[in-house]
């Protein structure tokens, strides 16, 4: 598209980020997540408008989760708004209403990956915004998050990576309970074994792309009334009853107007310096877990198959930060659901603990004891 008058400030922010950051690699297939709300809505036209510079194929998917009286007309006006622009459009309605909001977004990434897999997108594009980061930021925090769930919304990841974070949802929270988690593994209860293989197979192809993370909420509506966008208003955004809606409406306006006018660029930029912190702890945290596992017995294998023997010296030489990021990332492969703060302590507890000590057991049943100089994690018998 020409630089004319239709080229705005968020255009050039766009285009410049994905120069920079390369999430979005020209001539590539989208699959962009319009739910009709004003995010979106800025999302899939700004990327429309730049689609001559980069050569992309875009498509629409909409996600109906059939919570609103008024979901079918939505589906029905992002529907009318494809057609306008002249391109393909992709409805998936849930069979069953979901129950909360941790099913409904284990679902809607279900069904995001199903339009994926059939019309070979590679790329699913959503619109989070910076609004979204620092909400996502204050309601992990106030969780009692580690540094990985305040930098929980990333620019790009593999779908591959099953495990999402409950924080991550737009509409809420799941049930109010701060120790919830999902791990979710894209299981498609209701398709056949060939089609459940060719997911697994393609899986690992598709990527889940933010592009928008650097621009705020206001930006979004700004533009949308600027280029005349019909917002279809989510109503159950301003439902109080959920946290994430507490934290959108109530405490970040006050944040902003008592502490820091500029609170959400702030918390975001906070969340991708932290990000980076992550990512460096984690691969930090691989080695170090990779270093202290021990083959065991009659298998010369090392994985993550029960027994695990773990060497303590190795594991006690490391800083208390990445002991803990190795025995999570063990536990993760190890336990039925996702590690809770209490399991990774104890756990961890044993690196310096007298010989003989062991833990309660986890979930699914496995123990952890003292073997000097070893942990070894097993079920007991």
């Amino acid at each position: 598209m020409a630089e004319s008058s239709n080229w705005t400030h968020l255009h050039a922010q766009l285009h410049r980020t994905l120069l920079q950051r390369q999430i979005l690699p020209s001539n590539q297939p989208l699959l962009v997540a319009v739910s009709g709300g004003q995010d979106s809505l800025c999302l899939i036209k700004l990327l429309l408008d730049l689609q001559s510079k980069w050569g992309w194929n875009l498509g629409i998917a909409h996600c109906d989760h059939r919570w609103r009286s008024d979901s079918e007309a939505s589906a029905n006006h992002v529907e009318q708004l494809a057609q306008n622009w002249g391109i393909s459009y992709y409805l998936e309605t849930s069979s069953d209403i979901p129950k909360t909001e941790a099913a409904a977004r284990l679902w809607r990434y279900q069904a995001l990956t199903e339009i994926a897999i059939a019309h070979n997108y590679p790329y699913i594009v959503t619109g989070h915004t910076a609004s979204d980061r620092a909400e996502t930021l204050l309601y992990n925090l106030i969780r009692g998050s580690g540094a990985d769930g305040l930098s929980a919304l990333t620019w790009t990841r593999p779908l591959l990576d099953f495990r999402l974070p409950i924080a991550d949802f737009r509409l809420g929270n799941s049930g109010e309970n701060p120790n919830s988690q999902i791990s979710a593994d894209f299981r498609l209860e209701n398709q056949d074994e060939n089609s459940q293989s060719k997911i697994q197979n393609l899986k690992s192809q598709i990527y889940l792309v933010r592009p928008l993370l650097e621009i705020t909420r206001s930006q979004t509506g700004q533009f949308c009334q600027d280029q005349k966008l019909p917002i279809w208003e989510d109503s159950t955004n301003q439902d109080l009853q959920y946290t994430r809606n507490r934290i959108r409406s109530e405490l970040l306006p006050y944040l902003e107007t008592h502490f820091n006018p500029k609170a959400q660029q702030a918390l975001a930029q906070t969340a991708e310096l932290l990000r980076a912190d992550v990512e460096y702890l984690e691969l930090a945290a691989s080695d170090l877990r990779q270093r202290a596992m021990s083959p065991i017995a009659d298998n010369p294998q090392v994985n993550f198959q029960l027994p695990v023997k773990l060497n303590r010296p190795i594991l006690r030489e490391a800083p208390l930060a990445l002991q803990r990021r190795a025995m999570r990332q063990l536990l993760q492969q190890i336990l039925p659901s996702a590690p809770s703060f209490e399991s990774v302590e104890k756990l961890t507890s044993l690196i310096v603990a007298p010989n003989r000590s062991q833990t309660d057991p986890f979930p699914g049943g496995a123990i952890g004891r003292v073997e000097h100089p070893s942990i070894i994690l097993d079920i007991k018998f």
